[in-house]
């Protein structure tokens, strides 16, 4: 790489911040869904939503140079493949996933990521006075975008999960804090005689029902609210818990932990998917992985791990892990299972 090139990565990364805001306030306006299916001049898009029109053809064009949008000529624009994701009247839209992101708190939370880095320390407690998840249950918009984020997420883990993990062997999986029961019921769907318990906080149970019955699967699957810090219910051979202990600091991940061990039986398994990070930055994960990495700290404590770290949480949950394989992009979770400590 040159030097020129060099410094224009770099002029890259200072302008990140920049790159976010034009993304993210193309959301908020509904730019994707406005330009739609065939194309629309800049003019005429600032009339339909309500802009500036000079200065909505600066922003259409910063799009543009950033790959969401093309000008295919002087003024008109499209949606490339990448901005089409932005679209909010298609299933595996990414909008709700930019909208939280690009939130005023989350934004206010990462300029403060000098001091997390000098302490060790979260930043949106302090600065907020509650956590993230109870800024998101008072926030009328946020309760609705952060919701249809882990959606998005689950539902390319339901896509994915069932081709790379044989469940066949088992009898009843439990997935713990599972939501809707998305990642569930697609298992259940691919493995016919296999039965499910889903289990997480009522609200976000709210729903699992529709869910299960939409996948054919509901007469399969108890849906059961509980906080899985304190207490797993036994009766399942296979133990799922998924996207919860990044965000989660060790003490707390290893009650999590110590809750499954205490439920399943000597013969039984858990299965965890999360991100398991490399010893070194060795180009085998998106960047995007090791920023989450930082996230998770700044805004409650979580942390993503080594492969190292998660062995030894396990060992402190009662538990002996006995490998680890990553899942395709985009997802780069990793499949960790582990099988309880004969010594616990």
């Amino acid at each position: 790489m040159t030097e020129a090139k060099h410094k224009q990565h770099l002029f890259g990364l200072v302008f990140g911040h920049m790159a976010t805001q034009v993304v993210a306030t193309a959301v908020r306006l509904g730019v994707a869904d406005a330009i739609g299916d065939d194309g629309r001049h800049g003019a005429d898009l600032a009339a339909g939503i309500g802009t500036d029109p000079e200065t909505t053809n600066q922003l259409c064009r910063a799009l543009a140079a950033l790959g969401v949008l093309s000008e295919t000529k002087a003024g008109w624009f499209r949606l490339t493949e990448t901005g089409a994701l932005l679209r909010t009247d298609r299933p595996d839209s990414l909008a709700p996933f930019a909208r939280v992101f690009a939130d005023p708190a989350i934004q206010a939370t990462w300029r403060e990521l000098d001091s997390v880095v000098r302490t060790g320390q979260g930043s949106f407690g302090a600065l907020f006075g509650k956590s993230f998840f109870e800024h998101v249950a008072a926030d009328p918009q946020l309760s609705t975008h952060f919701p249809a984020a882990l959606r998005q997420s689950a539902a390319q883990t339901a896509e994915a999960l069932p081709a790379h993990y044989d469940f066949a062997p088992y009898g009843t999986v439990a997935d713990l804090g599972g939501g809707d029961g998305t990642v569930l019921a697609a298992i259940l769907a691919a493995t016919p005689r296999l039965r499910g318990i889903l289990i997480d906080a009522p609200p976000a149970l709210a729903a699992a029902p529709a869910t299960l019955a939409a996948a054919g699967v509901a007469d399969r699957c108890a849906v059961i609210p509980g906080d899985i810090t304190a207490e797993v219910p036994p009766g399942a051979d296979l133990y799922l818990i998924r996207n919860v202990l990044h965000h989660a600091p060790d003490e707390r991940a290893v009650a999590v932990l110590s809750a499954i061990r205490a439920a399943v039986s000597r013969g039984g398994r858990l299965l965890i998917v999360d991100p398991a990070l490399p010893d070194t930055v060795d180009g085998s994960l998106p960047d995007t992985m090791y920023l989450s990495d930082l996230h998770m700290r700044m805004i409650g404590g979580g942390r993503g791990r080594t492969q190292a770290a998660f062995e030894d949480l396990c060992a402190r949950g009662g538990f002996t892990v006995t490998g680890f394989r990553l899942l395709p992009a985009p997802m780069a979770f990793s499949l960790i299972e582990a099988v309880p400590d004969p010594g616990e």
